[in-house]
């Protein structure tokens, strides 16, 4: 659901994505007018311009740029063929998963894209294999088969009905074999891909320069010729470009103050767009940490921290408290932290750690990045490391580093507690379970829990009717909650502060949230 705020008129309308799209004369514009590229500010800079690293926000870059097989049409929750014609499991079991390509697909420098290139492009993220990559998402995948120029198969080693929402994710996009090496990181700050637009610039940290691809072969629209990002270090400067016209879209980033000063203003030149969301924030616990690696310690912190002061005291009450690593909204949702811990207790919590003989006050180092999540991280980090030190049972010192160090600095597991985020890769329980265990996972960090990652997440995914997975999901957040590895803090909604001249911004977001640049466009009549 998607709350659009135009103080103009005083009135907040609400509607679901697909009424949007069915739109009225307010959102018309007029895709042929060009009046410069539109301005698009986030706090969410890439960490690499090569899929085969990537398990992070590079996925919004990349969605623009590269072309998956099957990607989301505006107002989908599945996926639908994009650089393939047709694709379909070929067998009762849900292990052999087969697509057709578009008939005359090239790249945009002019080079061929076969199924060739779909294997070579698949084939080499799990030869690269990056810790913390994307080759977690393929633990299903046995063989890439090319039958001819047009057709492949994916041959899986057990069934897996999620495997068409992997191949929805930016982490498989397609590369050209001519111009990315089969067995290392492309590395020349350069992109070539099939998608809808064409990276005409890139400079780190700062802008990427989108112009429209005239050789893509997709499902995606472009209401817009060309479109420049700019990457901001906080939500204060991004909103204030914004306000001063340097921009005519902010999202990912947005701090909490901006987004309540924007819907309380009676300016009638912008408009918050607001929609639910599965964005997740959480902390990891290192189990090679002297401490961390104590689950009493970690149930202790789990004992102590107050999720709803977080949303209230540093987010405005826009997030809500998060007792489970899956988010409220999909099937499979529990409350399972709650149900174990109830309202914060330091006694509960001494109690814990005295039992354990774990003397007190109990020295921790929390990370989190500088710029990744927006300014109000710091804040958040801040107030956990109030909360635990009122209790007198901990001594938090608080570090911070921007985002690529950060990334390199869990990969190699420096950090005793750190800070993530999680914006889904696809709207299932799956996806907030599966990339977070195993020996190779999206922390960098493994996880094994041989229930999960060998039962429960198997049989889930024999089963094409997602009604039929509670119960795994069920006793999958339990393993989770009794480690205590992972621990969830709370639930976003999404923001995106748009010009009162843009349309789109309703149904530029997929399911995974990340932004479909070509949705966005300035209206022509009101």
């Amino acid at each position: 659901m998607f709350n659009r705020i135009r103080r103009l008129r005083q009135v907040a309308a609400i509607a679901s994505i697909s009424s949007l799209v069915a739109g009225c004369g307010v959102l018309s514009s007029d895709s042929t007018e060009d009046q410069g590229p539109i301005m698009v500010g986030t706090t969410a800079a890439p960490s690499t311009l090569d899929p085969a690293a990537s398990w992070d926000s590079s996925w919004e870059l990349f969605r623009n740029i590269y072309q998956t097989l099957l990607s989301y049409p505006s107002g989908a929750s599945a996926p639908e063929p994009d650089a393939a014609e047709s694709c379909r499991f070929t067998d009762n079991s849900n292990t052999k998963y087969q697509c057709e390509l578009r008939e005359g697909l090239t790249f945009s420098d002019g080079h061929t894209l076969d199924a060739k290139a779909v294997k070579y492009s698949i084939d080499r993220i799990r030869k690269i294999n990056v810790n913390g990559g994307p080759a977690g998402l393929l633990g299903s995948l046995e063989r890439v088969q090319v039958l001819n120029d047009r057709e492949v198969v994916f041959h899986l080693n057990k069934a897996d009905a999620t495997f068409p929402f992997v191949l929805a994710t930016p982490a498989m996009s397609i590369v050209d074999p001519e111009d990315y090496p089969a067995d290392k990181l492309r590395e020349d700050g350069t992109i070539v891909g099939s998608g809808p637009y064409t990276l005409s610039s890139y400079d780190d940290g700062k802008t990427a320069e989108l112009t429209k691809n005239d050789r893509y072969n997709g499902l995606a629209e472009r209401k817009n010729s060309a479109v420049t990002i700019r990457y901001y270090q906080d939500s204060p400067t991004m909103v204030g470009a914004l306000r001063d016209k340097k921009l005519d879209v902010a999202f990912r980033g947005l701090a909490a103050d901006d987004v309540v000063d924007i819907q309380a203003d009676d300016d009638d030149e912008l408009q918050m767009i607001e929609g639910s969301g599965t964005e997740i924030n959480y902390l990891v616990f290192n189990p090679k940490d002297p401490m961390a690696g104590k689950a009493a310690v970690r149930k202790a912190v789990a004992q102590v921290v107050d999720r709803p002061a977080i949303a209230h005291k540093v987010y405005k009450d826009t997030v809500e408290p998060l007792y489970s690593m899956v988010p409220k909204g999909l099937t499979g949702h529990t409350t399972g932290f709650f149900d174990d811990y109830g309202d914060p207790s330091a006694t509960k919590a001494r109690k814990i750690l005295t039992e354990a003989g774990i003397s007190t006050p109990v020295k921790l180092n929390f990370w989190y990045t500088s710029d990744r999540y927006g300014s109000a991280t710091k804040a958040e980090f801040e107030e956990l490391k109030s909360q635990l030190e009122d209790s007198g049972l901990f001594e938090i010192t608080l570090k911070s580093r921007p985002w690529k160090d950060y990334v390199t600095g869990y990969q190699k597991g420096e950090y005793p507690v750190f800070g993530r985020g999680w914006f889904p890769d696809f709207p299932d329980a799956d996806n907030f379970i599966a990339p977070f265990v195993g020996e190779q996972n999206a922390l960098g960090t493994p996880y094994v829990t041989p229930r999960i990652t060998e039962d429960l997440l198997p049989n889930s995914r024999a089963q094409s009717d997602r009604a039929n997975v509670v119960k795994d999901f069920e006793d999958a957040q339990r393993i989770l909650v009794d480690d205590a590895r992972l621990l969830p803090l709370w639930q976003g909604r999404q923001y995106v502060a748009a010009s009162a001249e843009i349309s789109g911004a309703e149904r530029a977001l997929d399911p995974s949230t990340i932004m479909m640049m070509g949705e966005l466009s300035r209206k022509t009549s009101w």
